[in-house]
């Protein structure tokens, strides 16, 4: 089952969930927040220094799952397996980065996912818990040969993205 097919699976429960629009899931490297607009290109450049070599990576999504966990799921999410130990090399040279330009270092360990939605309520949810537990047959791999920057701009409806650059992964 692709991801889109899933998506639509999910949504069937009627749980009170906010799911993100399929155009819109991503996996997140590094969140900046608030960024000044002026540093945007020395910023990418950096970025794209750091990742010149770094070669493309072989991805799974594999599983379903909650942050921060099952029994009170805020958050909704699919996970990736494959080339993992490469994905957070990758993770890692994009947050040294954005070091220069102020951007603190996560201090949680990172944790690569695409979330798919965000719990409003409880109603309706035990029943996509359930199934969420009892596993998908979600099997799509990928090769991950680059990543954008997105701008977010936060609407009632969720976060619109606009890709502001896209960064090839060396070879």
């Amino acid at each position: 089952m692709m991801l889109d097919q899933m998506h639509q699976s999910l949504r069937e429960y009627r749980a009170d969930v906010r799911w993100v629009a399929v155009s819109s899931i991503h996996l997140t490297l590094k969140f900046l927040g608030e960024v000044n607009p002026e540093i945007i290109p020395k910023l990418t450049e950096s970025l794209d220094d750091a990742v010149k070599t770094h070669r493309s990576i072989n991805l799974r999504l594999h599983g379903l799952g909650g942050f921060p966990n099952l029994r009170n799921p805020r958050v909704i999410w699919c996970g990736i397996d494959g080339e993992t130990g490469n994905l957070e090399q990758l993770q890692q040279r994009v947050e040294a980065a954005c070091v220069p330009f102020g951007f603190a270092p996560e201090d949680r360990r990172f944790h690569p996912h695409l979330t798919l939605g965000r719990v409003k309520s409880k109603s309706n949810l035990q029943p996509l818990l359930d199934y969420i537990k009892i596993g998908s047959d979600l099997e799509s791999r990928f090769k991950a040969e680059c990543f954008n920057v997105y701008k977010s701009t936060l609407r009632p409806q969720g976060a619109v993205y606009s890709v502001i650059k896209t960064i090839i992964l060396g070879e």
